[in-house]
């Protein structure tokens, strides 16, 4: 995931450099007045996303069967506890002793 984030970050600034580029060279234009540098970084934000998707789709992939893998972990963890919680409680209710 933190791999993801570093290359999407990596794209912005690239698109944020290679347009402020053609702003100053006046090939895209300006914003008003002291505007300019919100007006590259919203165009940059604008430009690097669909870049982005087809550009990052292999990292975004793997980031995802990361996240997925961790919440089916966290899930199944979660589950168990829960299983032996109610064991506990039984057992507690039934007045016989929990083996863990």
């Amino acid at each position: 995931m933190l791999r993801y984030t570093a290359l999407r970050f990596g794209l912005v600034v690239a698109c944020f450099g290679v347009i402020w580029g053609l702003v100053r060279l006046r090939i895209l234009p300006a914003g008003l007045g002291n505007s300019n540098y919100l007006w590259v970084a919203l165009l940059a934000l604008v430009i690097s996303a669909p870049l982005s998707w087809v550009l990052l789709r292999g990292a975004r992939e793997q980031a995802a069967v990361t996240v997925s893998e961790k919440v089916e972990r966290t899930r199944l963890n979660l589950a168990a506890s829960a299983g032996q919680e109610d064991e506990a409680d039984d057992a507690a209710r039934s007045g016989e002793p929990h083996t863990a």
